[in-house]
């Protein structure tokens, strides 16, 4: 090899390492610049810091000093030494959740006036709770502070909380917290938000008195028995679900108009509507889960031994008398603001007169689960601005309307009158309310009026009109008893869902759904009957329900369909022949197989849908097979393995059958020597003598 070629070589071969050699300097430098060392555990973005579940027993020491941010969540700390974050003089945001912490050490802030929030949540800090509290007290520019989940008391709270004048957001949720009073938060003047979630609270004392700024604040989930003399006009959220509120009642003598948009007071034990302040902006008012019920038909029966006042009393035995006559439903307050009404689930049997007509902003009515029996359009003024309305689950059999009470509301969208006892309603209800989009009378007694029937407009009938109805989308009729459906029961309506489940053995005639068969995307069939509906016309069908229908096999007409969502449960189904499980596979997202006789040595459509990831079976814990002298096995336990391991080889056969042939052979010998003796011989000697030449 020539020198020049040799030294070519040389040179090609130590250029990497000349490479590296050159710019290992300059990578260095580089990662210097980004502020981490080489084999840092934390995540540098811009000025913030990501240290969470690094296993850090302390405050990283080499992070850029300029950072504003930390985030130590999820690390064994356990205690915050002042040699720590002294390093980081610029530090904004402090987070440091879940790290045992159970103190944070004096000088722990190098200069405490630059921190404005600090997340210690879920700690042990009742144990150096004093400790704790110094450091806070130095922290001047504080604005929010999450102390949850650190089992402290109302008397550590009260002294941590001391000389906090900068506080904004302050977080107390999930602690041991019983009672509170006007020294808990004396200093919090400028408190904005207040979270008392999940704690243990029976009673409050005058807490609130001095926050007159306070917008957000949060008591769900604890044992507040009631709310009264409420005046936080500047508040605009009220969590108090989840008590044991038997009254609220709000300072009506205040002239000053409340701020409240949010009342949430679901899940307690209210008896009457809450006593809302006079002046309010009240939107939201949830009220479910409660005993609420309306008594002014009391108001004439009412004897000289019954009181109108009530008096209230806390723990220390001061009083508050609150006069008001109790039967008089005007106490309610300013509610013309609200547009959503929550009173599931209560004790509501009637509607005062003019109730409704009050709310004439209300958009969204629930009513269900009450005590109801009788709804008439005709006294019970809807306000025209309602878009939804919800009474199912009551005792309905009685609702009534016209078509002038009924068509002042424009802008109805949803109604759901489901889980009543309506056995007849106005036949052309919904043919006046051009928003319409969504009607749900499952489980009523209520047909579909045949084409002879819609000539007929009664206020009383038994079975509604649906034809010509072009807003409405989704309609909901499970298990109404219906018989059949007539011929074009849907014509001129372009419904998207379509649910006639639970309607045991209803008739379903060729021409009754196929004016849908261009808008149909959902239709549900489970427990009808229907095995042999012709599915080629519904090109648009995405999700089929056909549970419960006794279907011995798959029809073809289904794998005309490019369905996303299908529900065969509790069907007869044996196996899926290969063609339609890989066409089913490629085309759905979800599928329900559960409650089906499968063979488990039938299974190979099953493995066709375990291979496409983009397919789930729902219920497959669920799903069995029967496997011979085994009875029901899971399909997750892999049956068919012991069918394949059970299959003889084809010699075997041979050795089986062998002595059967034998015996028939011996059979057919022992036969012809005891009844044709002379013959066995002459067929012998037919067969095997030969003549001899001498």
């Amino acid at each position: 090899m020539p020198a020049d070629d040799h030294m070519m070589g040389i040179v090609s071969n130590l250029l990497p390492c000349l490479v590296c050699f050159s710019l290992g300097p300059a990578w260095n430098l580089l990662m210097q610049s980004s502020g981490l060392p080489l084999h840092s555990p934390c995540k540098l973005i811009e000025k913030t810091a990501f240290c969470s579940h690094c296993q850090l027993s302390s405050v990283p020491g080499d992070l850029p000093e300029n950072i504003d941010e930390l985030q130590l969540n999820h690390n064994p700390i356990k205690v915050l030494h002042s040699s720590g974050l002294s390093r980081y003089p610029a530090l904004r945001s402090l987070s440091c959740t879940n790290a045992l912490l159970d103190a944070v050490e004096m000088n722990s802030f190098y200069i405490p006036h630059m921190l404005e929030e600090l997340n210690l949540a879920d700690n042990n800090l009742h144990a150096g709770y004093q400790q704790t509290g110094w450091v806070l007290h130095t922290l001047v520019k504080l604005r929010s502070l999450d102390l949850s989940g650190n089992g402290l008391t109302e008397d550590m709270v009260a002294f941590l909380l001391e000389n906090m004048t900068s506080l904004e957001y302050l977080y107390l949720s999930r602690n041991v917290l019983l009672r509170l009073d006007e020294s808990t938060f004396q200093d919090l003047h400028q408190l904005k938000e207040l979270d008392l979630d999940r704690n243990m609270l029976f009673e409050i004392d005058g807490a609130f008195d001095g926050l007159q700024d306070l917008q957000r604040l949060t008591m769900a989930f604890n044992r507040l028995p009631c709310l009264i003399q409420f005046q936080l006009t500047k508040l605009v959220l009220l969590n108090a679900s989840h008590n044991s509120i038997e009254w609220f009642v709000s300072n009506q003598d205040l002239e000053d108009t409340f701020e409240l948009e949010t009342l949430d007071l679901s899940s307690n034990s209210l008896l009457f509507f809450p006593f809302l302040p006079t002046r309010s902006r009240i939107r939201h008012l949830l009220l479910a889960d409660n005993r609420i019920s309306f008594y002014e038909h009391l108001a004439e029966n009412t004897s000289p031994n019954w009181t109108n006042t009530v008096l209230f009393s806390n723990m220390d035995s001061n009083a508050s008398q609150v006069s008001a006559t109790l039967w008089d439903e005007s106490l309610h307050g300013e509610i013309s603001a609200l547009e959503l009404l929550d009173l599931s689930r209560n004790q509501v049997s009637y509607l005062p007169e003019g109730f409704l007509s009050k709310l004439k902003s209300l958009k969204r009515l629930k009513l269900q689960k009450n005590c109801l029996e009788s709804f008439d359009l005709r006294t019970v003024e809807l306000p025209v601005s309602l878009q939804e309305l919800d009474i199912s689950d009551n005792s309905l059999y009685l609702f009534k309307g016209n078509h002038s009470s009924w068509n002042k509301l424009r802008d109805l969208i949803h109604v759901n009158l489901s889980f009543n006892d309506l056995k007849q309603i106005p036949s052309r209800l919904f043919q006046s309310l051009p928003s319409l989009k969504t009607v749900d009378l499952s489980y009523n007694h209520i047909g579909i009026c045949s084409l002879e029937e819609d000539t007929k407009v009664a206020d009383d009938s038994d079975c509604v009109t649906w034809r010509n109805l072009a807003s409405l989308r989704e309609l909901y009729l499970a298990g109404c008893n219906l018989g059949s459906l007539p011929s074009s029961a849907f014509e001129g309506t372009q419904l998207t869902h379509l649910e006639l489940s639970e309607n045991t053995d209803i008739l379903i005639r060729n021409d009754s759904l196929m004016s849908l068969n261009r808008t149909l995307q959902y239709l549900g069939l489970g427990n009808t009957g229907t095995s042999h509906l012709d599915f080629t016309p519904f090109r648009h069908l995405r999700s089929l329900n056909m549970s419960v229908n006794f279907l011995f096999e798959l029809s073809e007409s289904m794998m005309s369909l490019d369905l996303r969502w299908l529900n065969l449960m509790g069907n007869e189904l044996t196996t899926i022949p290969p063609h339609q499980a890989r066409i089913l596979a490629q085309r759905l997202q979800t599928v329900f197989l559960g409650g089906n006789p499968f063979n488990c040595c039938n299974l190979e459509w099953y493995q066709l849908f375990k291979d496409v990831k983009s397919l789930t079976i729902e219920d497959q814990a669920e799903m069995t097979c029967l496997l011979l002298n085994r009875g029901k096995q899971s399909v997750e336990a892999r049956p068919w393995a012991v069918c394949e391991d059970k299959r003889e080889p084809s010699w075997w056969y041979v050795v089986l059958f062998l002595p059967v042939v034998l015996s028939l052979l011996g059979v057919t010998v022992i036969f012809l020597m005891t009844f044709r003796p002379k013959l066995l011989p002459r067929v012998i000697k037919k067969t095997w003598q030969r003549p001899t030449s001498y």
